[in-house]
This record gives C-alpha cells, structure tokens and sequence, in this order.
C-alpha cells in the first residue's frame, strides 16, 4: 500500500471516528431532550389531576372529574393495592403492573418514571401516589422512536458521505503533500542511476518536507563538491607524478647500461635517482594527507592544544632541518581546540615555506597570540599575481618551478586551518618578505578542567 494511499485512509479513518462521535453525541442529545418533553408533558397532566378534584373509581372505570372522557390524548388508569388495574371508560385495556406500582398504592414510593411495552408499542409512564391506588399516566413513544429512527438514519447517511468525502479530500490533499517526498524520491533514484550529482530538488515551501528538500540539496552539493575534489586530486596527482616516474624511469633504464657508463656519471644517477624517490616519497605521503583530509576521515579525537608549545617543537625541528636559516620566536600562552597532529603539520608546512623561500643567514620570525601563528620570512615574496593562488593544490608560481616541492604544502595548510573552523590568509610582509597567518579556534586563558 502506497503512502498517499495510507494517508488518505487515516484521514478518512480519523474524519469517520470524529462524525460517528458527533453522530452519537447529537443522537443522546436529541433522545434526552424528546424523552424530555414527554416528561414535562406527563408532568403537566399529573399536575391538572392532583390539584383537580380527587380520581375515583365508579363501576370498576377510573374516572377523573372534570375531564371529559375522550378529550384528553394520554392513557390513564388506577393501580389499586391489590387486583387489576382500573381504566378509563373510554380504554377497553389497561398496561400492565408490577410490585413498585403496587408499592407506590400503599403510599411507600413517591412519583417515578418509567417504560412499559404493551401490544408492542412502547409508553413512557409517570406512576404517582393516590392512596388507596397510584395513579399512572401513560404516554406511547411512538412519534419520539419514528424520529430517533429518521435521526439514526440520518446519522448513519452524514456519517458514511463524510468519510467518503474525508477520503476523496485525503487522496487529493496526500497527493499535494507527497509531491516534495515523490521529488525526492524520483531525484534519489535518478543520482542513483546517472551518477550526476549536480541534480537538485526544488523548494516549494519552508515546512518539513521543504526543510527536508534543502537538507538534500546541501547533502547533493556537498558529494558533489567532494567528488569534483576528488577527481581534481586524481588529476592533478596523476599529472604531478607522471613527470617524476618518468626521469625516474630514464635514469634507471640507462643504470640498467651496466658498464657501459662511466663511473662518476654512474654515480651521479644513482644519487639522483635516490633523491627522486625521496621527492616521491613524500609528495606521495602528501597526496595521502591531502586525500584523507578531503575524505574527512578523523585523524584523532579534537583536543585543547597549547599553540606555543606545539609551535616551539615545530621550530626546533625546522632548526634542525634548515640550519642555514635563523628562527626567532614570540611566544604567548594560547590554547586552540583541534587535532594536535594535523595543527603541527601545518605549522611545519608554514616554516618549511618560510625556510625554503630564505636566503641562507635570513630570519624567519614566529610569533603566537591569541590562536594564532604567524609566520614571516625575508625572502624575495610573493608576486600579486600569484597571491590568489598560492593555498590552490599543486600550484606552483613560475620562481618556484625551479625548487624543490610538490606545491602540496599549502594547500594542506588550509585544509587543516578550515577542518580545524580556522583560516589562512598571505600577505606581503612590510620592508620584503612574506607574512602567512594561521588562525584557528583560539583560547587565550588556560581552559577549564
């Protein structure tokens, strides 16, 4: 069964149980107020007997003076403390009694209501004291069953038009309110089947299944932004890669000469193809980082991190790496929440720039405040036309095609900056230079514990 199907069966199942409800509700209604008024009706005629002069029976006939026999439309008849009824003389019947009439007779009951069936007609009955009898005045319900019975009819044909209405208007009102969902649907299965991600749904309404249509487009923009990345990351790694494999592959092939080259030429191509695999090796491991950062694969679990001292190691490993190249730092207390290794590894990407970019002798200032690190080299700096471009993947300015990288550095710089809910931005330091700020989610007080 179809959801727009099963829609309209609970609106006509609800729209049902609310009519029937209300048809019984009108129906007691209806019922007590008719009952009602034969009441007040049988009420008003013991009245005009009790406060008239008293019944008595003449010849074994109920006779009410001042009541001309005939005149009157209620049945009326003398119930005595023992032995039949008594009638009026124009009533050739009497109902039957039982042994609270009787009772009543003998003064022990006071006025009551009561139903009686007689030749299968049905009286409302009002039983009063008159000692030495009671008195009963009887009214048939006939007119009040016929009108119950035209209601109950009544009734039943509202209550089965209604749902039948509720469940017409429930398949038209389900077949506007599925239309979003069969959207979704039908763009689902389209992705599944075409594999485009640039499908959209679109938005007709700021309810659930509005909100629900967007929520799906930001989901379909979001693949559709990480496979475009992964693709370019495919692209370009295959593009990086095939130049290196393919010096790698002359200099092995003429290795494989033997004896045919000359000692020292031998033994600069072994030394270059050792450094070629070192520049393999790790734009490869670069490749990995920049691919599992795209993922959002987790690294570890977010921490607070003390900047400065994350900032102190990674300078004291550039020192190591670069001795030609001075480290000044200014180092402040700041805490940042992130992934300790991934913020390091940006920090070392950052001063291996710097140290790259230096001439030998030159200082390359670290200071870190506030969340945080900035980093400044003296170096030729950045061209205007290529600071647009220097955090793109692989992106190489035309000084730097003759230096050693994959251009890979920073684009994992601002990977890490934006997973972390940081930034990086480059500017061309004052008095020559280059000056890259790496800010991420600071906390300048130690955080609570």
């Amino acid at each position: 069964m179809s959801f727009r199907t099963r829609l309209a069966l609970v609106a006509a199942a609800a729209v049902g149980i609310a009519v029937i409800a209300a048809s019984i509700v009108v129906f007691l209604v209806v019922h007590d107020e008719l009952l009602g008024e034969v009441d007040r009706t049988l009420q008003s005629r013991a009245h005009e007997i009790t406060t008239g002069p008293r019944p008595r029976i003449v010849d074994g006939y109920l006779v009410i003076p001042g009541a001309p026999p005939g005149v009157q439309s209620d049945f009326v008849q003398a119930v005595p403390i023992s032995g039949p009824p008594f009638g009026q003389p124009t009533v050739t019947y009497t109902l039957p009694v039982d042994a609270r009439d009787r009772e009543t007779a003998r003064g022990e009951h006071s006025e009551y209501f009561s139903d009686k069936r007689f030749r299968d007609v049905e009286y409302r009955v009002l039983t009063i004291p008159a000692t030495p009898f009671a008195v009963q005045i009887a009214r048939p319900l006939t007119e009040v069953n016929r009108t119950l019975h035209r209601i109950t009819i009544f009734m039943i044909i509202i209550a089965v038009g209604g749902i039948g209405v509720a469940a017409a208007l429930g398949l038209l009102v389900s077949r506007a309110a599925v239309t979003p969902v069969r959207r979704l649907m039908e763009t689902t299965e389209s992705v599944t089947e075409t594999r485009d991600l640039s499908q959209r749904i679109e938005l007709t309404g700021q309810d659930e299944l509005g909100r629900l249509a967007a929520s799906f487009n930001t989901m379909l923009a979001a693949l559709e932004d990480s496979s475009r990345a992964q693709r370019q990351l495919v692209a370009d790694a295959s593009h990086e890669l095939r130049t290196p494999l393919t010096s790698l592959r002359t200099n092995i092939e003429v290795l494989a000469r033997g004896n045919e080259l000359p000692a020292e030429d031998r033994e600069r191509l072994l030394e270059d193809v050792v450094e070629q695999v070192g520049e393999m090796t790790a734009l490869i491991g670069e490749l990995i980082e920049l691919a599992r950062e795209t993922r959002g694969e987790p690294q570890e679990r977010p921490e607070d991190v003390r900047l400065d001292l994350l900032a102190a190691g990674a300078v004291e490993r550039a020192r190591r790496n670069r001795p030609s190249v001075e480290f000044t730092t200014d180092l402040h207390e700041t805490f940042v929440h992130g992934a300790p290794s991934t913020i390091e590894r940006a920090v070392a990407n950052l001063l291996d720039n710097a140290a790259k970019w230096s001439p030998p002798g030159a200082v390359v200032e670290v200071v870190v405040r506030d969340g945080e690190v900035a980093v400044r080299d003296h170096g030729p700096g950045i061209a205007e036309e290529d600071l647009p471009f220097v955090f793109d993947r692989f992106y190489r300015s035309r000084a730097a095609r003759g230096m050693p990288g994959s251009g890979l550095g920073l684009a994992i710089v601002k990977q890490v900056a934006e997973a972390n809910g940081g930034s990086v931005v480059v500017e061309r330091a004052q008095g020559g230079g280059t000056l890259m700020r790496l800010r991420l989610n600071g906390r300048p007080d130690r955080p609570d514990t």
